[in-house]
C-alpha cells in the first residue's frame, strides 16, 4: 500500500476529485488504482479566500512496486508518495503466557491508581494480555461522577472526591476531548488509542481528522464500554478507593503493597500511578514515602471568550460555516518584553467555560465542548508561563501551593459562593475594574462576578497579558474586542510535579513503581495520556514475564 501526503482539493470539490487527484500524482491508468481511504484530512486557511482541504491517503495499486519506482524516478525528490507504514500494535506479552501467569498460586495483579486515559489504556491492554489488572479510582462512575459536576456548575456544591478533576474518566471527560498531541510517536501508538476509542463508540471521523475531538457526552459513554471491556478481560474496579500510602520493602524500596484511605492493604510488585495532574495530597504522600519527584514548569492565566462568529470570521473568511471546516480554532503565542511566554491553552470551538476545582474554597476554570461545538462563544486558555525557583520555591510541591494561593484569590473575588472573577478584555487593557459585562454573554457557571482579574494573579503574568492581548489581535482581527469576557483562573495546565523514571518505566529509586500520564509529568492531554498508558502496561508486563524491558520509548 502506498502513502500520499499533500493531495490539495478545494473545499467544494466532488467526491470522485480524490481518487482523480491519485491517479495524476501517480501517473496511474484507470484500472491500475484498486482503493484509496482517507487516513488525514486537515485545511489550509492561510490564504483565506483560497482554504484548501488537505490530504494524506493510502491507496492499493496494481504493480506497487513499479508504480512506486516509476514516481521515484521521475520525482527523486519529491518525499509525497512512500510505502505506508505498518501501524499495527503487537501486545509484548501473549494473552496464553499471561493467563499463565496469573494462574500461578500466589499471583499478585498489578494494580493502576487512576482511570483517567492513561489508567484505562493501561488497564485495558494488561487485561488484554491476561494479567487480570486492579484498577483503583478515588472518585466515581463516570454517570455518578457527573451528577455531582453538574451540581457545582448549577447550585455551587463541591464534592471534593467527585467532581471535573477526580472520577472515571479523569479531567478530560469534562473537556473539549481533543484527540491530537504533538509527543513524539514512532511505533503509531496514538492510532492505536484511536481505533481503541472508535471501538468504544467514538465517531469514525477521529482516524482522519487532523484535529478531532469528541466532546463530553460521547466520552462519557466511551469510557463505560472501555470499563466494560476491561472487566469482561478479567480485569477489576474500585471506585471510592483512595490511595493514601505505600507499602515499601526495608532497604530496596521495592515496592511490596499500597493502603487505601480504609486503612487496608493490597499486596502488589507493580503500580501503575496515573492519578492526574490535581491529585495534590497523592503527591504529597508520595514525597512522604521517599518517591523521587520534582518541581515542574506550568503555566496560569484566564479563559477568554468570545463570539464563535468572530473566530470564525477571522480565520476563515468567505468560507466562515462551512460544515467541512466546523467552528473555527486558533492557536496564538507571543514572546512578552518582560522575558515570559503567553500563549493559548486548551482552546474549545463552539464551547463553554466550567467550574474545575477539586478543593474547597478555590475557583479554578476550564474550557469543555460538546461533539457538535455549537454553543455561542468560543474560548480559550491565554496563560503565561511560570519557573521554578523564580516564581516559587524549587521545591516539589511549591507549585501546588502556588496554584492554591491563586485559587483562592480567585474564590474571594468572586464571592466565596464559586462564581468567578470576571472582566470584559476592554477594562483589563484599560487597567479599571469591570463593574458590568457587555455583549459577549460568559458560559462559566454557578456564574461570574464583574472585578479586576489582576488581583488573581501575579503581576507579571498581567503585564504580560495586557501586552499579549493587542498583538493577538493583529493576528485574529476580534480577539483584543472590548467586551471579549476573561474569567479566571486557569492553574490546572499541567502537572506541577514530575515523578523521574528509568528507560524500563518504573520510579527511580521505588522499583515495581511506575510514574504515568499527566500527573506525573509525562503526556498533556487524552491522546497523549492513552500513549502512556499503553507504553507502561507493556513495561509492566515485560517485566512481569521477566523480559528485558527495551524499545518502547519511555
Amino acid at each position: 500500500m502506498l502513502r500520499l501526503t499533500e493531495l490539495r482539493l478545494p473545499l467544494d470539490h466532488p467526491p470522485q476529485a480524490l481518487e482523480e487527484a491519485v491517479r495524476e500524482r501517480l501517473a496511474l491508468a484507470p484500472d491500475e488504482l484498486e482503493s484509496v481511504s482517507v487516513f488525514r484530512r486537515g485545511h489550509d486557511a492561510r490564504r483565506r479566500s483560497v482554504i484548501k482541504l488537505v490530504y494524506t491517503v493510502d491507496c492499493v495499486v496494481k504493480n506497487e512496486a513499479a508504480v512506486l519506482a516509476r514516481f521515484q524516478a521521475a520525482y527523486p525528490t519529491n518525499p509525497h508518495v512512500t510505502i505506508a507504514p505498518d501501524m499495527s500494535w503487537r501486545q509484548p506479552v501473549a494473552v496464553e503466557q499471561g493467563a499463565e501467569l496469573a494462574g500461578k498460586a500466589g499471583y499478585k495483579r498489578p494494580i493502576v491508581i487512576g482511570a483517567g486515559p492513561c489508567g484505562f489504556m493501561a488497564a485495558l491492554m494488561l487485561a488484554r494480555m491476561g494479567l487480570r489488572p486492579l484498577l483503583l479510582e478515588r472518585g466515581k462512575v463516570v454517570r455518578e461522577r457527573t451528577v455531582d459536576t453538574f451540581a457545582l456548575w448549577r447550585r455551587g456544591e463541591l464534592t471534593p472526591e467527585s467532581n471535573v478533576q477526580f472520577g472515571e474518566g479523569g479531567a478530560g471527560t469534562f473537556s473539549d476531548g481533543k484527540l491530537y498531541s504533538q509527543v513524539r510517536d514512532p511505533r503509531f501508538l496514538g492510532r492505536r488509542v484511536l481505533e481503541e476509542f472508535v471501538k468504544a463508540g467514538a465517531p469514525e471521523e477521529i482516524l482522519y481528522l487532523a484535529h478531532p475531538h469528541i466532546g463530553t457526552f460521547r466520552l462519557v459513554s466511551m469510557v463505560e464500554h472501555i470499563r466494560a471491556e476491561i472487566e469482561a478481560a478479567g480485569g477489576e474496579y474500585r471506585f471510592g478507593t483512595r490511595v493514601d500510602g505505600l507499602v515499601l520493602e526495608d532497604g530496596t524500596r521495592r515496592i511490596k503493597g499500597v493502603r487505601t484511605a480504609t486503612g487496608d492493604v493490597i499486596e502488589v510488585d507493580h503500580v501503575v500511578m496515573a492519578v492526574g495532574h490535581s491529585a495534590r495530597d497523592t503527591f504529597a504522600m508520595l514525597r512522604d514515602a521517599g518517591v523521587e519527584m520534582q518541581a515542574k514548569p506550568f503555566s496560569i492565566g484566564v479563559r477568554i471568550e468570545h463570539p464563535q462568529s468572530v473566530i470564525d470570521t477571522a480565520q476563515f473568511g468567505p468560507s466562515a460555516g462551512n460544515k467541512l471546516l466546523g467552528a473555527a480554532e486558533y492557536r496564538l503565542v507571543h514572546h512578552a518584553s518582560n522575558g515570559r511566554g503567553v500563549y493559548s491553552f486548551c482552546m474549545c470551538p463552539g464551547g463553554t467555560v466550567v467550574a474545575a476545582t477539586s478543593e474547597i474554597g478555590q475557583v479554578v476554570t476550564n474550557g469543555m465542548s460538546q461533539y457538535s461545538r455549537a454553543e455561542r462563544n468560543a474560548n480559550s486558555g491565554m496563560v503565561v508561563d511560570l519557573r521554578p525557583g523564580e516564581d516559587y520555591p524549587d521545591d516539589p510541591l511549591a507549585g501546588i501551593d502556588f496554584q492554591r494561593h491563586w485559587e483562592r484569590q480567585a474564590f474571594v473575588a468572586g464571592g466565596c459562593n464559586y462564581n468567578a472573577p470576571a472582566q470584559r478584555v476592554g477594562d483589563f487593557l484599560a487597567g479599571r475594574p469591570s463593574t458590568t459585562l457587555g455583549n459577549v454573554v460568559p458560559s462559566y457557571k454557578p456564574g461570574v462576578t464583574p472585578t479586576d482579574l489582576s488581583t488573581c494573579l501575579p503581576d507579571f503574568a498581567v503585564e504580560a497579558l495586557r501586552e499579549a492581548l493587542p498583538r493577538f489581535d493583529r493576528k485574529l482581527r476580534g480577539f483584543a474586542m472590548e467586551d471579549a469576557v476573561m474569567t479566571g483562573v486557569e492553574t490546572r495546565t499541567s502537572s506541577p510535579v514530575r515523578l523521574p523514571r528509568g528507560q524500563d518505566g518504573q520510579s527511580v529509586g521505588t522499583p515495581g513503581l511506575y510514574p504515568a500520564g499527566e500527573g506525573a509529568g509525562y503526556a498533556g492531554g487524552i491522546l497523549s495520556a492513552g500513549i502512556d498508558g499503553i507504553r507502561i502496561a507493556e513495561a509492566v508486563a515485560l517485566d512481569m514475564a521477566g523480559r528485558p524491558v527495551e524499545g518502547l520509548g519511555l
